[in-house]
Parts: structure tokens; C-alpha cells; sequence
């Protein structure tokens, strides 16, 4: 080496430099390829991928081969550094090749093929497994033999190297990946997307429709009185009860309704003859888990009832499926009805509103973890019926109580507080 002229080893310590950057970015480019995106190309039989998952099983070979190779460029690239520097500067050319070396394989062989191998992951690992992968087959002995040395500290550290492990993705994970997403998920698709995770954490005492709400037919009532209610009805399935409402007997579809109506008026034989059977459910059960019980059953109305068996209200199939795409049908109890904005940007909301649903219309974050209308909520935190007209506020917005009927609040004036955290009276 000494006697080779300056020209020969100038050009050998560019290319050694070059190898250098190569295996320094194709490290980084390997360890940052998005997994679940490789996954997917792979499925697609892309020969990158498929080159750089084989590489991957074993991420210990991997990382051994590239710093095998790293540092014995960078060594040999160190040693014909310093004969040059002492040809051109004698002695003091060893302190000047260090220095200038360093600088070198910093910018050029570590940070700047990195930075880009971090930026552009598959560009860089993808070409580079075209050569890495015959690579490890070729220096595999060398690469066991470090493997075995380097594992064998790792176990005595409490590292199994060779364990294989399973990504999984929790659904926190999954909702931040969603919602990261951008343009690649069209906004709507991203929303239906989040909804569906939100079903777990979502009981149907959350979206039934409560009790002092629920519209269907008393048997106790006139046949006239039976009759107005099947022809104003905009549901097409209706809960029958006799004498009180904890007394459901029945689910009535009305396409049965001209099997019900004769040509003498209504028929009650045939409108218990037409009834369905109740399907009762517990208040806590998760959205979720109900969905798939109304799928096994073939059913789309069930009746919530809490501990004791009293009816809480009904929640139906399309409840459900609106909170996973939205409201697709006008029904009883819609924010449209119980929302009002006004000019000075405050809102008059009725008091039987959902919380969940007034949080959705006007993005706020009323507590949801308590009672489910607003009215529960500031009677609540109020611990008693106030005699007249109040205003306080909660978690951040001010309710100011307009219409108060026996012990139920009828509307409030609700708008965004300056103040957060407890309610003030």
C-alpha cells in the first residue's frame, strides 16, 4: 500500500467512502420501513418488498451483516487515509487524516445518506436489498459466528434475540393512524372509521331512545285513539304495552297494518296476532356486542331495561348504525329539533337533548359519563330542584336553566364558559 501511487489509493478511499453511505443508509432505511406498509407490498408480490421482509425476520443477522461491512470499510478507509496524509505531510499528516476523515464519513457517509435513507425509507432499502440479501449469504458464517457472540451477551442481559414477536396495534394506536391519515382516507370514510372504534366504549343506554320518548301503542287506550296513533307514526316498528309502558307485550311492524285494519276499524285480535315477540336487553350492553346480537337474531328493535326489569326506553338497529355513518333518517329526538343557535353564538337546547348528541352537533364536551340528557346533567350537579330559573356552569359552559316543569328542565340557554373545571351556582 505504501508504494501504490496516490492516484490508485485517492480513488480507492472515494469508493470505500461510498460503501460507507451505502451501508450506513440502507441500516436506516431497513429499520424505518413501515411495517404494515411492507406487509401490504409484499401481498402485492413486490420484489422489494419481499427481498426486504426476508432480511427483516431476523433483524439481528441484518444489523451484524450492515456493521460488519460499515466498519470494515470505514477501518481500511481509516488506513489509507493516514498513508496518504503521511506521503503529502509526514508526520503530522496522521493528526490531519483523523481530523479530516471524520468530517468526511460524518457528512458524507453517516448524516446525509441517513437523513435521506429516513426521509425516503423504501427508495433506499428496496435497491439495497438487491445487494444485502446476496451479501448475508455469502458472509453468513462471519455473520453467525458475531451473531452467536453478540446473542449470547444478550441472553445473559435477558434478550431472546431469535424471539419472534408479533406487532400488534391497540386501538388507540389505530385511531391515531386513522386520524393521521390525511387525503389517503377521505374525510367521511376517516369519521365512519373512528366511529366504529368508538363503539366499544359506547353502551345502548347511550343512543336509546328514553322511555318518557318512546312512541308505540297502549292496549288499554280506544280503538280511535289506536287507530290516530298507527296513522301519525313515522317509525316503522312500534312497541305495545298494556297499561304502562314496563308492560311491553309485543313489537308491531306496520307493513302487518292492513292485516290489522278491516273494513270495521281496527281489529285487536289480529293486532296481538301481528305482534312480534320483545326482545329485552340489558342498559350496559356495548354497541358493539349489540350489533351482532340484532345480526344473530335477525331483529332490529330491542327494549333496554336496567337491573330490576323496568324499561328504560328502545334503541333500535338504525341507532346504532347512525353512529358509526351519521343520521340518515328524521326521527323523534333529533338534534335538528332540540338545537337552536342563536345571533350572539349561544344555543337553546331542549333538556331531554342526548349529551352525546348535543357533543357531536356543536362539537363541545359536556361530561357523557353521568346522566345522558342535559337535563340529568344539571340537575345533577345542582344535587336538587332548583325553585326557579339558575345558571351555572360545567366543564367549561355555562347553562342558564329558561324552562323548568315539575322536575324535569325543559330548555336551557348553553354557551361556552371563560371558566373551566367545577360547576358554580
Amino acid at each position: 500500500m505504501n508504494e501504490a501511487p496516490l492516484g490508485l489509493l485517492s480513488s480507492i478511499l472515494v469508493v470505500l467512502i461510498l460503501l460507507s453511505g451505502f451501508f450506513s443508509s440502507s441500516e436506516t432505511g431497513m429499520m424505518s420501513l413501515n411495517r404494515y406498509r411492507l406487509k401490504h407490498l409484499r401481498k402485492q408480490n413486490h420484489r422489494g418488498a419481499r427481498r426486504a421482509s426476508k432480511l427483516l425476520d431476523r433483524p439481528d443477522r441484518l444489523i451484524g451483516l450492515i456493521l460488519i461491512g460499515n466498519n470494515a470499510v470505514n477501518i481500511l478507509a481509516s488506513a489509507i487515509a493516514t498513508v496518504i496524509a503521511i506521503r503529502l505531510w509526514g508526520d503530522a499528516g496522521i493528526a490531519i487524516a483523523t481530523i479530516c476523515l471524520t468530517l468526511v464519513i460524518l457528512v458524507f457517509a453517516e448524516i446525509t445518506p441517513k437523513t435521506i435513507a429516513a426521509l425516503y425509507p423504501e427508495r433506499i432499502a428496496f435497491p439495497a436489498s438487491v445487494i444485502l440479501l446476496p451479501l448475508m449469504k455469502a458472509m453468513y458464517p462471519v455473520v453467525w459466528l458475531v451473531n452467536g457472540v453478540t446473542n449470547g451477551l444478550l441472553r445473559l442481559l435477558g434478550v431472546d434475540a431469535g424471539a419472534a414477536k408479533e406487532e400488534h396495534v391497540s386501538s388507540e394506536e389505530l385511531r391515531t393512524i386513522v386520524t393521521e391519515a390525511g387525503a389517503l382516507i377521505p374525510p367521511r370514510h376517516r369519521g365512519m372509521l373512528l366511529n366504529i372504534l368508538d363503539l366499544e366504549e359506547v353502551s345502548v343506554d347511550d343512543v336509546m331512545v328514553p322511555r318518557n320518548d318512546v312512541y308505540g301503542i297502549d292496549l288499554d287506550d280506544s280503538d280511535d285513539e289506536i287507530l290516530r296513533c298507527l296513522q301519525a307514526s313515522t317509525h316503522t316498528r312500534l312497541p305495545v304495552w298494556r297499561d304502562d309502558i314496563n308492560n311491553i307485550v309485543g313489537v308491531l311492524h306496520l307493513r302487518n297494518l292492513s292485516r290489522v285494519i278491516d273494513k270495521h276499524g281496527l281489529d285487536r285480535g289480529a293486532l296481538e296476532r301481528e305482534m312480534d315477540e320483545p326482545y329485552f336487553i340489558p342498559e350496559s350492553t356495548p354497541l358493539h356486542t349489540q350489533l351482532l346480537h340484532f345480526q344473530k337474531n335477525k331483529l332490529r328493535l330491542a327494549i333496554v331495561v336496567d337491573e330490576y326489569g323496568e324499561v328504560m326506553g328502545i334503541v333500535a338497529l338504525e341507532d346504532i348504525l347512525e353512529e358509526i355513518v351519521g343520521e340518515f333518517t328524521s326521527r323523534m329526538g333529533d338534534t335538528g329539533d332540540s338545537i337552536f343557535a342563536q345571533r350572539d353564538g349561544s344555543y337553546i337546547i331542549a333538556g331531554n337533548a342526548n349529551l352525546r348528541d348535543v357533543n357531536k352537533a356543536l362539537d363541545w364536551d359536556l361530561p357523557t359519563d353521568g346522566p345522558k340528557t342535559l337535563s340529568g346533567l344539571i340537575l345533577e350537579y345542582l344535587e336538587s330542584f332548583p325553585a326557579g330559573n339558575a345558571c351555572l356552569a360545567i366543564a367549561g359552559y355555562r347553562l342558564e336553566i329558561l324552562e323548568l316543569q315539575g322536575n324535569v328542565v325543559q330548555s336551557v340557554l348553553a354557551s361556552p364558559a371563560a371558566a373551566k373545571g367545577k360547576a358554580r351556582r
